[in-house]
């Protein structure tokens, strides 16, 4: 889950763009050529960045492509109405939560149909793109939270390595804060963000969705809240993105910050800031950390033409082969979702490999709840504001946002 600003420099292209860039030379999707002369129409949410994956998995199916960007926020409100009036696209991508709703919908196809298959690939991956027992979409690569920590601060707090549990977090959160700099940072703004950033720690201490209102989730909110007690955490955390934490993170004025490998190209930039990433802890060190599954799935919508939605299912069984795989991580910053390709991916790029570690035990967020995901989100958010607003301590915080 990113935010839209670090797509800055290329605004979306809400434009068809068939032609606009020359397609890669790769190879080993299979597939064969296509019946129908007319452009196959993918639809997304990205830049024109990925357009070249798109190209040459259209060469190989032997179609030519019609490429529509739209905006973010946007696109769920017009796959919504696509779906009313039956215009809906030949390939479309959802953000992996989305799937359960729009599938639930009727408005897409099965996957197995056109024997795309999630074998291999990270559990909670084909969670994310199953809905009611068949698989609906499936990601190409994916992303999830880590925690990201400033070289030269460790070093002269005296840490050698990184925290494990919450305890040794918190302690060097505390050796790290100084004058003008928080020891941590993270976003607890008071939208899904929000939620998405207090998951790992929720679920790495057992709390479920299903009911927040738990001594597990409890204790996890109370790690935060003692956090800021000590002045670790920003009172401002409540306000802040993830962009805003890692502008916090680039100045100098946070040492570890909880983000994900998008923000990498970021910090990279900046030559003189020396960083490093690890898994983010759990309270005991024989929990396993839980981080939530990012990413974006590819579906083949219903539409009219059973033929088209062949070309469609080949197109999307193309993106998802191991080579595309790992032009979608290298070009997304994100992690193949084959655990194999994963591990190849993870040994050539050393700064991605905790966060391909935490994808293996990541989990989806519609896993448990499916369509009914956002409610829970919500409940999440408003507990974890009101807590660090001082409202209400976390154990009634949390009852109070569960009984909405």
């Amino acid at each position: 889950m990113r935010t839209a600003r670090r797509r800055r420099g290329r605004a979306p292209v809400v434009a068809v763009a068939a032609a606009a860039l020359v397609p890669l030379t790769l190879t080993g999707c299979g597939g064969s050529a296509a019946s129908d002369s007319a452009a196959l129409t993918i639809q997304d949410y990205y830049d024109d960045s990925h357009d070249p994956i798109y190209h040459a998995c259209a060469e190989t199916v032997g179609v030519p492509i019609a490429i529509n960007h739209v905006a973010g926020p946007g696109l769920i409100p017009k796959v919504l109405q696509q779906s009313s009036s039956r215009t809906l696209p030949d390939v479309l991508m959802l953000d992996n939560p989305d799937l359960q709703q729009i599938a639930a919908s009727g408005a897409l196809s099965p996957l197995d149909d056109y024997g795309v298959s999630a074998e291999g690939m990270v559990p909670a991956v084909v969670k994310a793109g199953t809905y009611d027992g068949r698989l609906y979409g499936i990601a190409p690569a994916v992303n999830t939270l880590s925690i990201f920590y400033n070289k030269d601060l460790f070093a002269a707090a005296g840490i050698t390595t990184p925290p494990r549990t919450w305890a040794e977090l918190r302690a060097a959160a505390e050796r790290l804060t100084g004058q003008d700099r928080y020891g941590f940072a993270m976003s607890n703004v008071n939208t899904y963000e929000g939620s998405w950033q207090f998951l790992p720690f929720m679920w790495g201490n057992g709390g479920s969705e299903q009911d927040i209102a738990t001594p597990e989730t409890e204790q996890a909110l109370r790690f935060l809240v003692d956090l800021q007690n000590d002045g670790s955490i920003s009172r401002s955390s409540i306000n802040w993105s993830q962009d805003d934490v890692i502008d916090q993170f680039v100045a100098g004025k946070a040492a570890m910050v909880v983000n994900g490998p998008w923000q990498i190209p970021t910090l990279k930039e900046h030559e003189e800031l020396h960083w490093a990433a690890f898994t983010i802890p759990t309270r005991a060190a024989t929990q396993t950390t839980v981080a939530p599954l990012g990413g974006e799935v590819y579906t083949v919508p219903r539409t009219d033409n059973q033929a088209r939605m062949r070309q469609a299912g080949r197109f999307v069984k193309c993106l998802a082969s191991p080579e595309m795989q790992l032009e979608s991580a290298r070009i997304r910053r994100n992690i193949p979702s084959d655990l194999k390709v994963a591990a190849e991916f993870a040994r050539s790029n050393e700064v991605i490999a905790p966060f391909v570690t935490a994808v293996r035990t990541a989990r989806a967020r519609t896993a448990i709840l499916g369509p009914d995901w956002p409610k829970a989100a919500t409940k999440i958010y408003s507990a974890v504001q009101t807590a660090l607003t001082g409202k209400d301590a976390p154990a009634e915080a949390l009852r109070q946002a569960q009984d909405q």
